[in-house]
């Protein structure tokens, strides 16, 4: 069983993965002062996510792979 940790971090992927997102989108919407709640951390840490053009940011070929790991299939729109 995932952790939810491990599962906010699916959910966060999967939701980048719906369209590129800017640092200050991400920080608007998945700021958080509890510990577990990790989800944008993890993802960079994991080199799930990179830095895109015009600053956005966007799933690495390993963000993908742990979407369909998770069976996810990601949804990706054009910039």
């Amino acid at each position: 069983m995932a952790s939810e940790a491990k599962l906010l971090t699916i959910e966060f992927l999967k939701w980048v993965a719906a369209r590129p997102r800017s640092v200050v989108e991400v920080r608007q919407a998945w700021s958080s002062t509890c510990p577990l709640n990790c989800a944008w951390e993890d993802a960079i840490t994991e080199d799930l996510i990179e830095h895109g053009a015009g600053g956005r940011l966007a799933l690495t070929a390993r963000g993908c792979a742990k979407l369909a790991e998770a069976g996810v299939a990601p949804v990706i729109s054009a910039p």
